[in-house]
């Protein structure tokens, strides 16, 4: 897809002084987040879970977010970012403490409905850095906090392992977890400065409905919210099934798919740290909504397509001895015992892996462009008073993605086999870009409406 340059006016360089202390809290929190989530399933079979029920405990948390993020969010609207974040922070905090403290599955899922309800930290953070941004500097900004966030899931599991690896305790990481989120709590009280002053917050008037409800009445904004929804379910849907598909298909095992996720993850780094602001400015965020649809799609399609090539050193009776030494997968747990085939002997080589390194490029380009993007013309389509509720309604939209994709991605795994889901992914993420892309081409450069004054 050609991206014609548009002219643009040169912009104002990010306030690094009040962006940094957010994207510092935005590390701190998902490195707490990241250190719980490998393990998670292991906290729920420490009590002799069923799959069934280790998929509860997994989509407790994005079930509850898709329910209190956004309230949370037109909250911040109302009383200002730092309160809520603190309220945010510090649920989450209490939410590590009782996992680690869990005495049962139930206290297990009240710890994760607990986090889920009243975690708005990333929505919290998102609405903050848009209150100090402009829109030719805002998706960079938003970029920023999607760097914090790869960075986090590098090092969080890395985290995990070695705690558990030392002490051979589930209580250790959850509380080195809690630790982490006390931290930002500290931070928050400290340094990071109220982006929201009084004169500029919203008041709800009664009887006049949530403010997220009146926002999904407004088309352009529900077609940004939608596109969010669909690419997170067929992103996080091949987040998800990864692991099992390399097993199939080039035989790696944990620590391989370790790596791929780390290559990944730094790609996604450099992409939101180093390119996505030049990139919006020159072309503009709707182009690069476009162009990472087209390059997802088009990674998944070249995924799915890997060649049935075994890595080098594979060896099908390793492999199964050391599929049977090593704890089952969270994917795994969430979706019933998969009858994995493993590749046979023979075949060995480098081609697989490099065709699959290869497809792992657009994929994460795409992957690293298309939330800050959507996520700041949501912005663009609502009055400032309003960008804690939309962006709440659009982390919402994320968790509803994350909680259905890895059930329905497990589904057609095992209906279709080992490459249905990355192709089907592929197929749609393509007929998104078709669908949206006359809509997307014709959106209004500027707020849809001009913004209701505030109530008295």
């Amino acid at each position: 897809m050609s991206l014609p340059a548009s002219p643009a006016p040169a912009a104002p360089g990010l306030d690094v002084a009040r962006v940094l202390p957010v994207f510092v809290l935005v590390f701190v929190d998902v490195l707490g987040l990241t250190v719980i989530l490998p393990l998670l399933h292991l906290y729920a079979a420490a009590y002799g879970a069923s799959p069934a029920e280790i998929g509860l405990v997994a989509a407790a948390f994005p079930l509850a977010q898709l329910i209190g993020v956004p309230v949370m969010g037109a909250l911040s609207d109302r009383f200002g970012r730092k309160p809520l974040l603190l309220l945010s922070q510090v649920s989450t905090c209490i939410g590590f403490l009782l996992l680690a403290l869990a005495g049962s599955l139930e206290m297990i899922l009240l710890a994760r409905l607990i986090d889920g309800l009243f975690g708005a930290n990333l929505a919290t953070a998102q609405a903050a850095l848009s209150d100090i941004t402009d829109e030719q500097n805002r998706t960079r900004a938003l970029g920023l906090t999607g760097a914090a966030f790869g960075l986090g899931f590098i090092f969080g599991p890395m985290i995990a392992i070695l705690t558990l690896e030392m002490t051979a305790n589930l209580m250790a990481p959850a509380l080195s977890a809690a630790g982490y989120s006390f931290l930002s709590i500290l931070l928050t009280l400290f340094i990071f400065k109220e982006t929201l002053p009084p004169e500029r917050r919203r008041t709800v008037a009664a009887g006049r409905g949530a403010v997220p409800l009146r926002l999904l009445q407004n088309p352009l904004l529900l077609l940004l919210l939608l596109l969010m929804f669909a690419q997170q379910l067929i992103f996080f849907g091949f987040e998800s099934l990864m692991g099992l598909f390399t097993l199939s298909r080039l035989g790696l095992l944990g620590q391989a798919n370790a790596l791929l996720f780390l290559f990944i993850g730094l790609l996604l780094v450099l992409v939101q740290v180093r390119y996505i602001g030049r990139w919006s400015q020159r072309y503009g965020e709707r182009r690069l909504v476009l162009l990472a649809l087209a390059l997802i799609g088009g990674g998944l399609l070249l995924f799915a397509t890997t060649p049935a090539q075994p890595h080098p050193f594979y060896l099908q009776r390793n492999a199964a001895f050391d599929l049977r030494d090593q704890a089952q997968s969270a994917t795994e747990a969430m979706i019933g015992d998969l009858e994995v085939p493993l590749p046979a002997d023979g075949n060995n080589g480098v081609g697989g892996i490099l065709w699959l390194l290869a497809a792992l490029v657009p994929l994460s380009i795409g992957a690293g462009l298309i939330r800050p993007c959507l996520n700041s013309l949501m912005t663009q389509r609502v009055s400032p008073q309003q960008y804690g509720a939309v962006l709440g309604l659009s982390a919402g939209a994320v968790s509803a993605a994350n909680a259905a994709a890895p059930l329905l991605g497990g589904v057609i795994f095992q209906a279709q086999g080992v490459a249905a889901p990355f192709l089907l992914g592929g197929v749609l993420m393509l007929a998104l870009l078709a669908l949206s892309g006359p809509a997307l081409r014709h959106l209004p450069p500027g707020p849809a409406r001009p913004p209701a004054p505030l109530p008295d």
